[in-house]
């Protein structure tokens, strides 16, 4: 069940892309955690947030209105082994590009493993454990 923070300038993407952005993010990190067959469990647990920041909001050490793109993932504890990540790298970057109207060679993909037990939904701490069960019910 992971979280997708897309970080751009918020003339990067078409104004009508979020929806069909966000929908494929989402289903490549799911592939990317081996969830061939996502459910209702999996579909309505993961989520892409698209953030459309002002140009003079994002700045590297050399330009001060950075035309640069930042995805964070968070998922939780063992979603991703090694061969995850690198697909999961791979697939956001080149769905960055696809929807971009701009150069996206300068796409940063953050992985984030939350903590054991530091994932929260409904009230309740998750770890490897409650997820398990979770998916068994």
């Amino acid at each position: 069940m992971p979280m997708i923070d897309v970080y751009a300038p918020a003339d990067l993407f078409p104004a009508d892309a979020d929806s069909p952005f966000g929908d494929e993010l989402t289903h490549a990190v799911l592939r990317a955690e081996g969830v061939a067959t996502p459910g209702p469990l999996h579909l309505d647990n993961t989520a892409a947030f698209i953030h459309r920041l002002p140009g003079t909001a994002i700045s590297t050490a050399s330009v001060a209105s950075a035309r640069v793109v930042r995805v964070q993932i968070v998922t939780p504890p063992g979603a991703l082994n090694r061969d995850g990540q690198k697909q999961i790298v791979r697939e956001a970057t080149e769905i960055i590009a696809k929807y971009s109207t701009d150069d996206t060679s300068r796409t940063w993909v953050i992985l984030t493993e939350a903590a054991e037990g530091g994932w929260g939904i409904a009230g309740t701490a998750f770890g490897q454990e409650e997820f398990a069960a979770l998916a068994a019910s």
